[in-house]
């Protein structure tokens, strides 16, 4: 079956937010000795997404 890709618009403000929640998920994954690797997976592709400019 064919991966589907989901694209997201996001102001730097919400691109932030969502970094920090990550980040907060993963802390509390961490306290509770549960496994980070999904978490780990969706920061690295979220920091690699691609920057695109658009005019509004």
């Amino acid at each position: 079956m064919r991966e589907q890709k989901r694209i997201i618009k996001l102001t730097d403000f919400e691109w932030q937010l969502l970094v920090h929640c990550i980040n907060a998920a993963r802390s509390v994954y961490l306290d509770e000795g549960k496994p980070i690797e999904d978490v780990n997976d969706l920061f690295a592709k979220s920091t690699r997404a691609k920057i695109r400019k658009v005019r509004i």
